[in-house]
Formats: structure tokens, sequence, C-alpha cells
């Protein structure tokens, strides 16, 4: 690969349609473990309507392209591809606050940590403790968050602190499949496996004690971090969708550089049926974590009813949307990698116009998680996008291979973190050695200039799959 250094933490690969951009270190660029994810990047610069290719800090090997990729593609002439959004359509973090100081909830951490994981199913297959039907689901497929909140799984203001109102469109519930919605019936209100948590976190750190103050962050304050998307419901959408393509863009299709990144153009029936089933998964989501987290404010109250808990955002994290740069439309596709708009832009509530919106990356179960802003900067160089997390070092098989299940339980139990799983494998797939350092992603991201920190929190107690 033909590598250049523009700026300490800025690289450009030399691409096709145009190159490749890349905010990391030397580190990363330098470490063969990467080489796979960086090539990947390089072959999206080879689809057609082309606009950018762009690596976050935390990039690493995915379907297609990396995780931690930006894709921009002009509306018209580009493509829209599943692989450059994820199975799990609209994977993202949800932030809660409360009023409650660490100190108070210590000494019943394990109390509420053992009623979060009642309330909140949990691992591989599990199935919601919300029953709905076809209609129910139909309705979520259109209104998202929305149909949450109608239902009575918290309130109307919850929807301002939600990316896009938690509810994006178009999203036809005609383009689902039968298969799709068998799946998505059982699955609202759980939590799922791998990577995704609810973890229990305190904030350790201010480092923007302006912004915090606004958003009402204060040291040694208890916060609920929820990871999460839209389970067999999102996955079985891209699956339905990759065998569309395959099966009838058999010719366009023909030249890739790797098959994984079958795509549809944007304005072709088939991308515009995938764009809005995609839609339907990430409203899904949306109404999933919302659901989630009410799930979470009754189980905080039943151990603390005296004490507040609000939301302050909820981010995605697998998506695609149609956006402007320059008065040019583009659909731009952030797999793992975040939305980071800067203070003004109008795309924000009102409530977030003089801060910028929050921006949501967080680490290991051990390491620590971040609260952000999007910057200014960011509209300008990565098309409104920043990092999603810390960025995986090791895959699942080689963790299972290496890595200590007594071992990695008495880290935890040394740092005082609670933790409960449906077992041992999912801890040992997600342990913090398989994690890159979550502060340098930050500290590269808030050096680049695409968000910038306001407070760091560590965990005080994780609920796993």
């Amino acid at each position: 690969m033909n590598i250049k250094r523009l700026e300490r933490f800025i690289y450009r690969i030399k691409g096709v349609n145009v190159d490749a951009v890349v905010f990391t270190d030397q580190e990363t660029i330098d470490n063969p473990e990467f080489k796979e994810a960086l090539q990947q990047i390089v072959n999206v610069t080879q689809l057609p309507g082309i606009i950018a290719a762009i690596a976050m800090p935390d990039i690493h090997w995915g379907y297609g392209f990396p995780i931690g990729g930006v894709g921009v593609f002009d509306t018209e002439t580009g493509i829209i591809s599943p692989g450059g959004i994820g199975f799990d359509i609209n994977c993202g973090v949800r932030l809660m606050l409360t009023s409650l100081h660490e100190e108070e909830a210590r000494p019943v951490l394990r109390k509420l940590i053992e009623e979060i994981y009642r309330s909140v199913p949990a691992g591989v297959g599990a199935s919601g403790a919300v029953k709905i039907n076809k209609k129910d689901l139909r309705s979520i497929c259109i209104y998202g968050a929305q149909w949450a909140v109608d239902q009575g799984y918290g309130s109307k203001s919850d929807l301002e602190n939600i990316e896009d109102g938690g509810k994006l469109s178009p999203a036809d519930p005609e383009d689902v499949s039968k298969k799709a919605f068998e799946r998505g019936l059982d699955e609202l209100s759980t939590l799922g496996a791998g990577n995704h948590f609810i973890e229990i976190q305190k904030v350790e750190r201010i480092f923007d004690k302006d912004t915090a103050d606004i958003f009402g962050i204060f040291e040694g304050q208890v916060a609920v971090c929820i990871h999460c998307g839209s389970r067999g419901f999102g996955h079985q959408i891209a699956t339905d969708y990759i065998q569309i393509m395959r099966d009838n863009l058999s010719s366009h299709n023909k030249n890739l550089p790797d098959k994984q990144l079958i795509n549809a153009p944007f304005s072709h029936p088939i991308g515009q049926k995938y764009f809005s089933a995609m839609n339907c998964a990430a409203n899904y989501a949306f109404a999933n974590r919302q659901m989630i987290s009410y799930m979470i404010q009754l189980a905080f109250h039943k151990t603390f009813p005296s004490k507040n808990m609000w939301l302050l955002y909820d981010v995605a994290h697998n998506i695609a949307k149609i956006e402007e740069y320059e008065k040019r439309k583009m659909i731009v596709h952030r797999k793992g990698a975040t939305r980071s708009l800067g203070a003004g832009n109008h795309l924000l509530p009102q409530k977030f116009i003089e801060t910028g919106q929050p921006v949501l990356i967080p680490g290991s179960m051990v390491s620590a998680s971040y609260i952000l802003v999007g910057a200014k900067k960011a509209e300008q160089i990565s098309y409104a996008s920043t990092a999603h997390g810390a960025g995986r070092l090791l895959g699942r098989r080689a963790a299972l291979k290496t890595l200590n299940y007594e071992k990695l339980m008495n880290e935890l139990k040394q740092k005082n973190i609670e933790v409960m799983s449906k077992g041992k494998r999912t801890l040992i797939e997600e342990a913090p050695a398989v994690y890159k350092d979550v502060d340098k992603v930050v500290d590269i991201v808030e050096k680049v200039g695409i968000a910038r920190r306001v407070a760091r929190l560590i965990p005080m107690g994780v609920v796993k799959g």
C-alpha cells in the first residue's frame, strides 16, 4: 500500500477512484494485524460514486467495510452496501445520567446489578419481556422510539435526546421479509450477546466544565450506559438483502475487489428497498434501547426511589443516512462510526445547538468510557463522523484461545467491578485485552479535531449476555 503521512494522526492511502484517509497513529499503520482492515478501506475506494473513504482510530477488520469505516457516496451515481452498515443495523450507545453519587451506590451495587439483570433479558436468542404482535412490529418499523414512548416506555422529552428523534424514514414494513418479522417479534427489549452490555459507571473526571454543567454531569456521578442494536431483526434484513443483491445484481457487482462489498446502486429499486428496510431495523433498535432504558429505570427506582435518572443521548453507529455537504446530497455509510455534529448545526435539537451533539465512546468492561461533543471540524474533514469505541485488537476465537477466565475475574475484582453474565465465553471474548486503549483512541479523535472530550467515566458494574 502507498501510505503517506499528512499530519501526526492523519494518513492518506492511495486508492482507485479516491484516496482513503485514515485517522490513526503510526503504531497502527505499522502493525501487520491491521493490514487487512486498511486494505478494506482501500477496497471501498473502488466502488461506484465514491466521494470519500475514511477510517477512524478504532479501525479493525469487518465484513466488507472495516469497522470504524465511513463510506460517502453520491446519491445519484453511488451505491448502498449492507457491508458498509453491518449486520447489527443501528447498533448504538445510550447514556443515562442520575442524581446519584458513587458513594451512595457502592453499598448496594450488587443488588442493583442483579435487579437490572432480572429486568433485561440478555444472551444469545434471549426472548423479550414485552410481547408484541405483527401490527405492533409494523408500527415500530415506522415510528421507532416514538412507538415505545407512546406505549408508556419513557417520556416524549426522551425523543429530543435521541439521534434523529429515534425515527428514520423512509421505513416501509413491506420491504421487510416474513422471516425478519418472525425474528423481530420475540426480541424487543433484549440486550443480546457479544459486545453488547449494560454498564453502571461513575464520572471520574471532567474536561469541559461548562459543557458538563449544561449536560448535568458532575464528578462522582453514577451513569448507566447501554450498548445494543436491532438484534435478529436487523441481522435478517442484512442477510436477506445481501442475497437479493447477489441474485439480481450480479452484473453490477461482477468486478468487486471483495465479494463482501456486494451493493446496489442507491437509486435502483433494490437499493431503495434496502434503505427502507434498513431504516425499519434502525427504528427497531431505537425502540429496543428506549424500552431497555425504561426497564433499567424501574430497576433503579426500586433501589433508589428518591433519586432521578434521565437520558443524556442515544447515538447510532451502524447506519447509512442521506446528508448534505456543500449543497450535494450524499449517502453516508457509518460502520462502527458515530455522527459528530458541531455546535450550531441545524440538525441538532435546540438544547444541543450551543454545545454540539453529545458523542459517546465506550471502552471495555475494565477501561474508561467517554462523553464528548461533536466539532465543526468534523463536518469539514470527516463528514461529521468520529470513532464509536475502543476497537478490537483480537478476534473472538483468538481471545478464547489465549485468555484466561479466572485471571479476568480477578482483574474485575481488583478494580471493584461487579459483573453478571449468561456465561464465561462472552466475558472472555470481550475481555479488556482484546481491545485497543480507549484513552489513545479518544486522544487521536480530539487531536484530529473531530470531537472534543467532556468527561471520562469508569465502570462500576457490568451486565453482559
